[in-house]
């Protein structure tokens, strides 16, 4: 499986050039979490165990938990790591969703099928759900998922696009053969502070602690995180804006002649005549867009921020 990503803006500007680009090709909120005036010990001094466990409890707060948690740098991390857990054997991914999670787990040693229903993953030894998903959306109830859990050796669940769905959060009851990962970079729109959490039983919690070593977060992470997951006003502002937003962005596209096909408050996904003709579109007039090498129509656009950008995708979508 291609490991091809969003966010290679780099590979845009050296097939357009420009410099000027609007970067819709991730699931990353345009529209950030306000950056605090930071303290200078984030910078010259080592992270504190006092401010990895405020960033803890105000994670544990915000997802509605008191299961064992463990912040990483992104939940990347968590993807990376997890698969080195347990012995290698067959893991079943309910695709098409985010790669890295079958090419991770195909870099430890796992035969790797990939399953288009969720009742597919029953008896696999490891089984992986990205609920919301990514690209399309697509999401699956706690009851289900629970109930997958009693027929699969290890459940995974990347609720990394989860902030404005929080019924669809199985957070409270990581544990056991469960783990949850969440994302903190999306929906606050902060990906290159690298800041991620994974939620599960004691013992695999301290195992991964133990594989990410004694600093796996910044000072500057730590504290920004536990300030920003605390803040339960903008959250909600925030959620509202983006709903709101993806409504216009379905009702903007329509107009343009794709089709919606789903998505999260984050990002939309969309049925194309030609998908590479037209993120080329798009990216005449420097926005960037995600492709994907499983589908020749499929686009998936991000949402602007602000009248200029949403402005400059309507002129986009009209030209």
């Amino acid at each position: 499986m291609t490991r091809d990503h969003g966010g290679n803006i780099d590979s845009a500007v050296a097939r357009f050039g420009g410099s000027d680009w609007i970067d819709l090709s991730t699931g990353i909120n345009r529209a950030p979490y306000p950056l605090p005036d930071l303290p200078p010990e984030v910078w010259t001094m080592l992270p504190t165990q006092s401010a990895k466990q405020a960033l803890l409890r105000a994670a544990q707060t915000a997802y509605g938990t008191q299961a064992p948690i463990l912040a990483l740098a992104g939940a990347q991390a968590a993807i990376q790591m997890i698969p080195r857990l347990f012995a290698p054997k067959t893991a079943r991914v309910l695709g098409p969703t985010y790669n890295e999670h079958a090419a991770c787990l195909r870099a430890a040693g796992w035969r790797v099928q990939e399953v288009s229903r969720l009742a597919h993953l029953a008896g696999a030894d490891l089984a992986v759900v990205v609920n919301p998903n990514n690209p399309d959306g697509a999401s699956y109830s706690p009851a289900d998922l629970l109930a997958l859990g009693a027929q699969v050796g290890q459940l995974v669940v990347d609720e990394s696009f989860a902030d404005a769905q929080a019924p669809l959060s199985l957070a409270a009851q990581a544990g056991g053969n469960l783990l949850v990962l969440r994302s903190f970079g999306k929906f606050y729109g902060l990906a290159g502070l690298r800041l991620g959490f994974v939620l599960g039983d004691t013992a695999a919690i301290q195992a991964l602690d133990a594989m990410a070593g004694p600093w796996p977060v910044s000072g500057a992470a730590l504290h920004i995180g536990a300030l920003a997951l605390a803040d339960t006003a903008w959250a909600q502002a925030t959620t509202a804006r983006l709903r709101a937003e993806a409504v216009q962005a379905d009702a903007l596209v329509e107009a343009a002649g794709w089709q919606p096909l789903g998505g999260t408050e984050l990002f939309r996904l969309y049925d194309t005549p030609d998908a590479q003709s037209a993120q080329d579109r798009l990216a005449r007039h420097q926005i960037w867009s995600r492709i994907f090498p499983y589908s020749q129509r499929w686009l998936r656009l991000g949402l602007p921020a602000g009248v200029a950008e949403w402005a400059r995708l309507a002129q986009a979508l009209a030209a």
